[in-house]
């Protein structure tokens, strides 16, 4: 088995939003969570301003990645999201907004935090109480903190307990 190293995720929660919301009309838009496809992949290259290497992670048979996108609209993704299952909870490799989401003039609020909730939602359905792990940047364990609930463990390793992945699902899925 090849040796990973560990990536720190940097993703920013912009605010918890009941789905995702339009950041000029203010408008909110139902979304799905789909798998990603490697149909999808034409979509998701570094020349489109991705950061990651999302075909690697869509090959590698030990990870479960998603994309989020608007309700009826699946062929635009807002987000995408990188997971395994251990053996007690869900472990978050990557998770990225779409290059148009990011920075001050992003188009939609909430994409990040409707992929962490996505990611409770499966640690609750594979009974793990919706224990969520993420090896996160130092500079944002504070904000994961505050938005998310989640716990510093040890150095850069953070876990959202049942408590706040309850707290998230409610707030992003609503059935």
């Amino acid at each position: 088995m090849k040796e990973s190293k560990a990536i720190y995720l940097d993703f920013v929660v912009d605010k918890l939003t009941n789905s995702i919301q339009n950041t000029i009309s203010g408008d909110s838009f139902a979304t799905e969570v789909l798998r990603l496809t490697t149909s999808d992949l034409k979509q998701i290259t570094k020349s489109k301003g991705w950061n990651f290497n999302w075909k690697s992670e869509l090959e590698d048979n030990a990870k479960e990645v998603f994309k989020l996108t608007i309700a009826n609209n699946p062929t635009i993704i807002q987000g995408l999201l990188s997971l395994t299952l251990e053996h007690d909870h869900v472990y978050m490799y990557l998770l990225e907004n779409a290059p148009f989401n990011v920075g001050r003039n992003k188009l939609y609020d909430g994409v990040a935090g409707n992929l962490v909730a996505h990611a409770c939602k499966v640690s609750f359905q594979n009974g793990f109480d919706g224990f969520i792990a993420f090896t996160a940047k130092t500079k944002l364990i504070e904000h994961y903190q505050e938005t998310l609930g989640a716990y510093r463990l040890s150095g850069n390793k953070m876990i959202i307990p049942t408590e706040s992945a309850q707290i998230l699902i409610n707030k992003y899925f609503k059935s």
